[in-house]
């Protein structure tokens, strides 16, 4: 399947836009962009039917990097996250996904420099990076 034609691609778009529109000083400011990243954590976790599952745990941590942004010594990781968040779009690498696969319940080998490199130099995988670590 296309990317495009996923519902996920169009999420990930649409929280880019929100995200660029607040950093640029839209009056509404961050809520959207929030806003449609708490929709993504809920229909992910309903579609999935479980937090611990890998698409889910991408838009938690999504969300969670989105609010700690909004603490004022953290603002610049909106920057970083409308970065990766164009990333993912535009060439399907999403480094959120990348770093929770390194997370001790989400890989099957021991955590290893080599493993790190590859895995954030590695091409964009069909399907979870999960499959490729």
């Amino acid at each position: 399947m296309n990317r495009i034609q996923r519902v996920s691609w169009w999420y990930w778009l649409a929280n880019g836009v929100l995200l660029a529109a607040g950093l640029s000083g839209c009056p509404l400011g961050m809520a959207p962009a929030i806003g449609l990243a708490a929709v993504q954590v809920l229909h992910f976790g309903v579609r999935e039917r479980s937090p611990r599952a890998f698409p889910v745990q991408v838009r938690i941590g999504y969300l969670v990097w989105m609010l700690a942004g909004l603490w004022s010594p953290l603002a610049f990781f909106h920057w970083i996250q409308l970065a990766g968040t164009a990333m993912a779009v535009l060439l399907d690498y999403c480094p959120m996904a990348r770093m929770l696969s390194l997370l001790p319940w989400n890989r099957r080998r021991p955590l290893t420099w080599r493993l790190v490199a590859s895995t954030f130099i590695q091409p964009p995988v069909r399907g979870s990076i999960l499959s490729a670590t």
